[in-house]
């Protein structure tokens, strides 16, 4: 089976103002890559846009309405330093919602064995009553609640490889029953969070913080030690990636130096992981990546990846 690849053409049209780190370069960068003949066999689909019953049950209720009604006519609204909703900013955010659970739908439905999302803003910092850190929606947070509520699955994993650790996920999942949430991410950094100690209500909650100059051999036994055994012993139906890169030793929002190989090596073992518990299924969504050469070189390697667990039998 193929790797499925979601887009939408709203990503570019998020306007965070001037020098934002989070700009429409990051994904006009991301799609000129999988524009590219190496990517030819992706099966291409545009999202969908998330429906407010699809968002709100990730996050508190009515949590779709407040998020539109900051949308302004015209200029941007903040709502912190870092987050922003410009007059096209909401669609950007649904369309990568609705991508995910696009994704979910058509990855348990046997289209694809695996599949991208290649959309943003980014959503793993937005937490259950507010937008932050760059982030509007949680699209791992309201694709996996989606996975639960429409497609009756009991246990769905997300592992996220981002530098900065996923709050936002955290606090959507922290005491629901079924949903497993494992990162790693530079400590101390923004946004804080994601100390060892934090594990969720009903213990299913794994932080690895590895610390400020981290490379492959901290990252890669923080994966293979410690996340992987507990996302084996969770035994998810699905597993959603949270792909964040900049952890790459170019990003310039942080300080650990992993290298375009240990993306790839990543994906495979994710996607290993999903071969043994869960018939390969694994949605990935994009998440950070500042350094727009880094994250374009980053996001050919996993996609190649992930194209060829697709192609295993």
């Amino acid at each position: 089976m193929t790797t499925l690849y979601f887009d939408h053409p709203a990503a570019a049209g998020h306007d965070t103002g001037y020098a934002h780190p989070e700009a429409p370069a990051r994904i006009r960068a991301v799609t000129a890559t999988l524009a590219g003949p190496a990517f030819a066999g992706l099966d291409r689909r545009q999202a969908p846009l998330a429906t407010a019953e699809q968002v709100d049950r990730a996050h508190q209720p009515s949590f779709h309405d407040r998020l539109r009604a900051t949308v302004p006519d015209w200029g941007l609204h903040g709502h912190d330093g870092d987050t922003m909703t410009g007059p096209r900013s909401l669609i950007a955010a649904l369309a990568a919602s609705g991508a995910a659970c696009a994704a979910v739908d058509a990855v348990l439905a046997g289209q694809g064995r695996n599949a991208f999302v290649a959309t943003r803003p980014p959503g793993h910092h937005a937490e259950r009553h507010r937008p932050m850190g760059f982030c509007l929606t949680n699209h791992v947070a309201i694709a996996a609640r989606h996975a639960q509520a429409s497609r009756g699955l009991r246990r769905v994993a997300v592992v996220d490889v981002d530098v900065h650790h996923g709050n936002g996920t955290q606090d959507c999942f922290w005491d629901v029953p079924g949903l497993f949430y494992a990162s790693t991410h530079q400590m101390p950094l923004y946004p804080g969070t994601g100390a060892a100690g934090e594990t969720g209500g009903r213990g299913v909650v794994v932080n690895r913080p590895l610390a400020p100059g981290a490379g492959s051999a901290a990252f890669r036994a923080a994966i293979a030690d410690d996340v992987l055994p507990a996302l084996e012993a969770f035994a998810p139906e699905l597993i959603l990636l949270s792909a964040g890169f900049d952890a790459h030793r170019a990003d310039p929002l942080a300080d650990l130096c992993l290298e375009v190989a240990d993306f790839a090596w990543v994906t495979d073992v994710i996607c290993a992981a999903a071969d043994r518990l869960c018939g390969g299924r694994v949605v990935s969504v994009l998440e950070g990546g500042y350094a727009i050469g880094a994250l374009a070189d980053c996001v050919a390697a996993h996609a190649t990846r992930l194209m060829g667990a697709g192609l295993r039998p």
